[in-house]
């Protein structure tokens, strides 16, 4: 169980603190609308002050999203744990002493859509290994499965790395590719494998893999085409605080350009099983300071969402104070994250679960799709209409 830190102050208190604190260059900024720089944002990894940083990105999350936190009923499918890539980061790929090696057949994600039917399912998550074998007519043929089997959910599938191996299968140009996979039912990109976007530790962790500047141009170009994508980060590893910073400047900069990103999204490094297991976890310190300096550096991102499967529930719950105005959703099994920490993760949460979830921590629950527009279902409404019993977050003070 992680430490989770004291809430951030009320927005009285706030405005009072931080025109007085260290915070307070920054603060100035954040109330006049400008635009964070590089050092700023060194300034807040390197503060101490938590709950004077959660505070500020309190701020600008009611600005933006008001007291709303959304949520998706969602479902994943994790095709291939086959992968060439040997990222060290990483649990999940088949390897020696690790997880055996599979690769869904068509009949096995029929089969495992079919088993959540009587779900109200709004989107299918699809990613996967780099698996150097299978055929780019593979791909078309999952995207085809899923939409026949489940044609009302939105197809949310690819990280970056997926489809740069998809536009090798193609031999295609990477338009000409996205724009083929549009046709077979892509609705939107995940956003994973951004890891962090500098050389140095693409060099030390994941080599094998794309380069920042194929990430993101990959990106760029899914904008470009209609396709909204997210954005992550992972950190907790051998990231530097710097490098932290240069990867939320990068996206910044990325968003400027195309305007298609939807949400920023944290990811916390679990160590175990993979290469750099003698790393420690991360602490639900860290894991707000990531939340909350994302809101504040991503200054044109609509959403943060705090990933409740990777940095827990009580975790996420507070999140919702410190910048965050997404949970993500009910995610009926995630198996990258389960094979990496099966102890600390369950596979999935409930819808009465989330909405309780998100009363708990103060927040109006609000059900939406993978673009952000607002559904309404009556199980929904009665959820809502249900009489709600606020139980206050327990939260140790900092000493």
């Amino acid at each position: 169980m992680k430490n989770i830190p004291n809430a951030p102050l009320s927005p009285t208190i706030a405005h009072k603190y931080l025109s007085r604190s260290p915070l307070a260059p920054i603060y100035d900024k954040v109330m006049e609308g400008k635009r964070l720089s590089f050092d700023d944002g060194l300034a807040l990894w390197k503060s101490d002050d938590l709950n004077g940083i959660g505070a500020l990105a309190n701020l600008v999350r009611e600005t933006k999203n008001g007291n709303n936190t959304y949520y998706v009923r969602n479902q994943h499918i994790n095709y291939t744990n086959v992968c060439n890539k040997g990222c060290k980061f990483c649990s999940f790929y088949a390897q020696k002493g690790g997880p055996a090696p599979y690769t869904m057949s068509m009949d096995d994600v029929r089969e495992k859509l079919s088993r959540t039917r009587h779900i109200p399912v709004t989107e299918i998550h699809m990613v996967a290994g780099i698996h150097p074998n299978l055929p780019y007519s593979y791909y078309l043929e999952l995207l085809d499965t899923v939409k026949a089997t489940r044609p009302d959910a939105h197809i949310k599938a690819f990280t970056m790395v997926e489809l740069l191996q998809i536009q090798k299968l193609a031999k295609k140009p990477m338009t000409e590719v996205l724009l083929e996979l549009k046709a077979h039912g892509l609705s939107s990109l995940p956003g994973g494998g951004a890891e962090i976007l500098t050389d140095r530790v693409h060099d030390a962790i994941f080599e094998r893999k794309e380069t920042a500047a194929q990430w993101l141009e990959t990106a760029k170009t899914a904008h470009r085409v209609g396709l909204h994508t997210n954005a992550t980060m992972l950190y907790g590893h051998i990231e530097t605080l710097e490098e932290r910073v240069i990867h939320m400047m990068k996206l910044r900069e990325a968003q400027d350009e195309t305007n298609g990103f939807l949400t920023f999204i944290p990811l916390a490094f679990s160590s175990e099983g993979t290469k750099l297991s003698h790393l420690p976890p991360t602490t639900g310190i860290l894991d707000l300071k990531a939340v909350a300096i994302g809101r504040l550096m991503l200054d044109n991102f609509p959403h943060i969402k705090a990933f409740w499967i990777m940095i827990t529930p009580p975790v996420a719950q507070a999140a919702q104070w410190y910048g965050a105005d997404d949970i993500d959703g009910t995610i009926v099994e995630y198996e990258i994250t389960h094979e990496i920490d099966k102890q600390s993760t369950s596979q999935n949460l409930t819808q009465q679960q989330l909405v309780q979830m998100i009363v708990e921590a103060g927040r109006d629950p609000v059900e939406r799709d993978p673009l952000y527009n607002v559904i309404e279902r009556d199980d929904s409404r009665q959820l809502m209409d249900a009489p709600r019993h606020r139980r206050p977050i327990s939260l140790p003070v900092l000493a």
